[in-house]
């Protein structure tokens, strides 16, 4: 096939790119600048760069026009950030994805797959819920992240309304190579040691390994069904156990303190009013409403069904992403122990 990737010089767009051409598909990248995104180019030439701010439906349909589908990968993913910065993250979130998907429709693709997250949930309050969840909008949003990426969800699935060719893939908490996240900083540092106090040790992440989640999407892009979504999620595990597993792996002991959340809290209105004071962000107050306590967890029950997706456990893909463990027996202990607490607690 000839596929166009928006993002594709990002974090999970270049792994996707990966694996089409990894399979012999010819890859369209819409990128910021090509210049920049060589490292996507393979020896075999099937990788095309295209400068594109992904700003004009016009535009975009003209670079989409002779592709045989597209998975829209472009956005942007912070947390915490400051008001004035808003405008900027509704136009990545919401306007560019608008603006990719009337595009590939004008453009007469047969089939687009968009990414969106399993954070559209919302708060799942402890519990692994399936894409049959809606959450309660009454009950507000947990970021500008979060709400974003639901009313981009919302624009998908208007556009499926209307006959538009469209799968939905959502995945939870990404990690791997070449990641720059917090969440895989936090990672890589409590497997290096380098880590002394774990920030929100309540938050609930489901880690799925980037490789996994690009497999997810080409699985989706292949026999994913028109109108449908897929949660595509990993081990579920809250922060504080998380970087235990890593330090564990790597023979370390495990970071000793927690970020002081009462504190913070207290902190919080001055650190807003001023812009953030120094190591903390610009909105302190939505860094701890959308990660106090709060799970991101979701099954991916049906795209195993489906998809035949089968991601790999946190304690596996720490090792695959920051080196060999200590002991590889104690992957296997862990990653036992994590299958069974998933199973007693009803986890997909």
């Amino acid at each position: 096939m000839k596929v166009v990737v928006t993002g594709g010089a990002g974090f999970i767009g270049r792994a996707i790119v990966e694996r089409l051409v990894k399979r012999g598909d010819d890859v369209v990248a819409l990128v910021r600048d090509a210049g920049r995104a060589r490292f996507l180019k393979d020896d075999e030439g099937r990788v095309t760069l295209i400068k594109s701010d992904l700003s004009s439906v016009a535009q975009l349909t003209a670079q989409i026009k002779g592709a045989d589908a597209v998975v829209h990968s472009a956005g942007s993913y912070r947390i915490g950030i400051k008001p004035s910065e808003r405008d900027a993250m509704w136009d990545a979130n919401v306007g560019v994805t608008e603006r990719v998907l009337d595009a590939a429709a004008a453009a007469g693709v047969a089939r687009i797959v968009y990414v969106s997250t399993a954070n559209v949930f919302g708060d799942t309050r402890g519990t692994s819920p399936d894409e049959t969840y809606r959450r309660d909008e009454k009950l507000g949003f947990l970021s500008w992240y979060d709400e974003t990426k639901y009313r981009a969800h919302q624009a998908a699935e208007d556009r499926i309304k209307n006959g538009a060719p469209i799968v939905i893939v959502m995945p939870t908490q990404v990690y791997g190579p070449n990641d720059h996240s917090q969440a895989s900083q936090l990672l890589d540092d409590a497997f290096h040691g380098k880590l002394r106090t774990v920030p929100f040790p309540s938050t609930g992440l489901a880690w799925v390994h980037v490789h996994d989640l690009a497999d997810g999407i080409v699985a989706a892009l292949d026999k994913g069904r028109v109108g449908e979504s897929y949660v595509l999620s990993g081990d579920p595990h809250r922060i504080g156990e998380s970087l235990n597993i890593a330090a564990r792996l790597a023979g370390r002991k495990p970071p000793r303190f927690n970020a002081p959340i009462g504190l913070l809290k207290l902190v919080a209105p001055i650190n807003d009013k001023l812009g953030g004071l120094p190591g903390l962000t610009g909105n302190l107050r939505e860094a701890i409403s959308s990660g106090d306590g709060v799970t991101y967890w979701a099954k991916h029950d049906k795209a195993t069904a489906e998809l035949s997706f089968k991601p790999r456990s946190l304690e596996q893909g720490i090792v695959d992403t920051w080196g060999k463990p200590a002991d590889q027996r104690e992957v296997e202990s862990l990653a036992a122990a994590t299958a069974a607490k998933d199973e007693a607690a009803g986890h997909g």
